[in-house]
């Protein structure tokens, strides 16, 4: 075993007399790809700072080997007086580093380097940002939200790089997917100390279950052996003054223990304050369109929307998935078309952007809005300490200013106040930015259970896997024109028939090609059907099984295309997923079969063609 280069022990942090970190570790060899992950609010950012060296705990062991170079994304990037993203970036470059390292990565992240600093997106900052730190190729690498604000494109091409990348990694992300991919070891920091699995993520909660089975079970077993020593204390007390003292103050030991133990923090605890029910019939857009200037952001797009249905908008940054969702919801006009909406609409909105906050209000102001001290949530009046604990807020943060949470809890405060109004249309752009795991758990319980009707972006693949019925995405992802097509299905479905109809157009243009050859064909027989048995000739004419399969073949073809336009008529229920997964399989499967069946039939066919041509001359 390699020694380490990054060793944090027994690392001890308190903020305002609460403990945040309580005997931390960390332990970083070279090579490692560790995910730290935690409860929004656990420390897992403080801690990555102590591993950095931008903070200093107040008690514990930090070693950091002498000749290691460390670099150190951070949610919120300080450019401070550069001019340009190319300058910002190559600060980041150590002595001997390879400049061409910033062009590179400032390319395949979809910046020129001379855009100034202080004019970039969220999306574009946290590209700049990233530059910075990849280039230099650390020996340790720690990124905290990397993919937060980055498209699907960038946050596949991001897994790429840090898969083939020598540096140790240390990861912080809410993004299952993305963790699943790099990671291959885990740290789980819970109630101010922390434990390692030594496998990535995709393992993880199904530990993380275990061990609170485990310490839960253990409790279990202390509350029962205080019981029985209450009841020697009670009677069975003897002469023995000494041997039972000391007995007592074992007692008072376990007593302690039991009531100093602390508990993993409780799971948000909610639901959607119900409606009126709204038509059956929620948005009818007919051939919308958009554009600014000379360029196309919506191509002519229809789409019925029916209530129940979970709607996942997808694609590059820029490609126009927020233009559409406002002409959906009406709060933009298409330039062309027209949209209707349904009837008995309640909307309620999370925007990326978080707009919606005033930094200066508190907690409780915000959630009642400042109609005192209590809110109606499904027609029941309700407390707002009682309301903010559901989403585990402590009763006295209702007076703490929005200010002073961190991203996550400003997320979940938002999520709160949504879900305490009537709805029965959800439009959430980018819900899940700065959510914690067990957070996005909840909102997806929320949207998969939902009886309204949702419209969602994201580029949390995962997120989408588990909660659309169908998914929107450009026609060309790679350049975005404008045309966007409906995928049944979640974010690998969508794959996986945009891989389907990659195929099929090879497969086209393999036969068109077949088909001019033949056409064009001037040789003899014997290089017509050259190595296939099906083609060979019969003494100048066609053998009668050549010519069966020649007049059959097309009939076969034709029924074919009949069975596959059955099974897509059937698949193209944006419902099927959702409700019967395994027969969503099936008929996938049926399709890829069938489709190769058709392949096979085409090629026997060309060349029977090709040849009974050649022979008659």
């Amino acid at each position: 075993m390699a020694p380490p280069i990054l060793k944090l022990d027994d690392i001890v942090l308190t903020f305002g007399g609460t403990p945040l970190l309580n005997g931390a570790a960390l332990q970083v060899e070279p090579g490692d790809r560790i995910c730290l992950v935690g409860r929004n609010g656990s420390g897992k950012s403080t801690l990555l700072k102590i591993a950095a060296g931008l903070i200093e705990p107040q008690s514990g062991e930090v070693f950091r080997h002498p000749s290691s170079t460390v670099r150190y994304l951070e949610q919120a990037p300080d450019f401070g007086a550069y001019t340009t993203v190319q300058a910002y970036a190559e600060a980041g470059l150590g002595p001997g580093d390879d400049p061409y390292r910033v062009t590179y990565l400032l390319s395949h992240l979809g910046l020129s380097g001379q855009e100034n600093p202080n004019d970039l997106s969220g999306g574009e900052a946290r590209r700049a940002a990233l530059a910075r730190v990849l280039a230099p190729e650390p020996d340790i690498l720690m990124l905290d939200e990397p993919t937060n604000h980055l498209d699907l494109p960038t946050i596949e091409w991001l897994e790429g790089e840090l898969q083939k990348t020598r540096s140790a990694l240390i990861l912080i992300s809410h993004d299952r997917r993305f963790l699943e991919k790099v990671s291959t070891a885990t740290v789980w920091l819970d109630r101010g100390t922390s434990r390692r699995l030594d496998r990535g993520f995709g393992q993880f909660e199904a530990w993380r279950d275990q061990v609170l089975e485990q310490e839960e079970l253990e409790q279990h077993k202390l509350g029962k052996q205080i019981e029985r020593e209450e009841h020697w204390l009670r009677y069975g007390v003897t002469a023995r003054r000494k041997r039972n003292m000391r007995r007592l103050g074992a007692l008072q030991d376990l007593r302690s223990n039991y009531r100093g133990h602390k508990g993993p923090q409780g799971s948000v605890q909610a639901s959607v304050s119900d409606a009126q029910e709204s038509g059956k019939l929620v948005i009818e857009a007919e051939k919308i369109a958009k554009a600014y200037g000379a360029r196309t952001i919506v191509a002519p797009f229809s789409i019925r929307v029916h209530r129940g249905d979970c709607i996942g908008l997808v694609g590059p940054n820029g490609a126009g998935k927020t233009t559409l969702l406002k002409m959906l919801t009406g709060q933009l006009k298409p330039d062309e078309g027209k949209v209707k909406l349904g009837t008995n609409l309640e909307i309620a909105t999370l925007d990326q952007k978080r707009e919606d906050l005033n930094l200066e209000d508190t907690l409780a102001n915000y959630l009642t809005d400042g109609r005192g001290e209590t809110l109606l949530v499904n027609g029941e009046q309700r407390h707002v300490t009682g309301y903010m604990k559901e989403f585990l807020f402590q009763p006295e943060q209702a007076r703490t200013p929005i200010k002073n949470l961190s991203g996550g809890e400003r997320a979940r405060l938002m999520l709160a106040r949504i879900l305490s109004r009537p709805t029965n249309l959800l439009i959430l752009d980018e819900p899940t930015n700065d959510l914690d795991i067990e957070t996005l758990d909840l909102l997806q319980e929320i949207v998969a259970g939902f009886a309204g009707t949702v419209i969602l972006v994201s580029h949390d693949r995962d997120f989408l896997d588990r909660t659309v019925t169908s998914t929107i995405a450009p026609a060309a992802p790679e350049a975005p024109d404008g045309r966007w097509i409906e995928y049944a299905g979640g974010y690998s479905d969508m794959m996986a028939q945009r891989k389907g109809l990659a195929d099929e157009r090879k497969r086209a243009e393999k036969a068109e090609k077949a088909r001019k050859a033949g056409n064009t064909q001037t040789g003899g027989p014997q290089t017509a059907g050259q190595g296939s048995a099906a083609a060979k000739p019969a003494k100048g004419k066609l053998s009668f099984k050549q010519k069966f399969a020649l007049e059959n073949l097309p009939k076969e073809m034709e029924k074919a295309q009949g069975e596959i336009a059955k099974r897509e008529a059937e698949m193209a229920d944006p419902k099927l997923f959702a409700k019967n997964p395994a027969r969503f399989a099936a008929l996938a499967a049926e399709l890829e079969k069938l489709r190769a069946s058709i392949e096979t039939m085409e090629s026997a066919w060309l060349e029977l063609e090709m040849l009974r041509e050649a022979l008659e001359g």
